[in-house]
């Protein structure tokens, strides 16, 4: 019995910035001095938004309270 080769079926994925959503809410969470770029995402992802730096809600956050305010107001009541 011969080994095989594995052949991948999907060729990468393409290195794609992920969408930014419109309004000027988002615009508070973009380009903070303390922005960190999490390195566990791909590098076309480092648009200085909160949500990809390495403290994003973690204890690390110096912004945590502001963070998980604004996932409270997202909440049903």
């Amino acid at each position: 019995m011969r080994g095989s080769f594995r052949i991948p079926v999907h060729p990468p994925a393409p290195a794609r910035a992920p969408p930014v959503p419109p309004g000027e809410e988002e615009d508070r969470f973009v380009d903070r001095p303390c922005f960190e770029f999490n390195h566990l995402l791909l590098p076309a992802w480092n648009d200085r938004r909160c949500e990809h730096c390495r403290h994003y809600l973690t204890a690390r956050c110096p912004h945590i309270d502001e963070f998980l305010d604004d996932m409270e107001d997202l909440s049903p009541e």
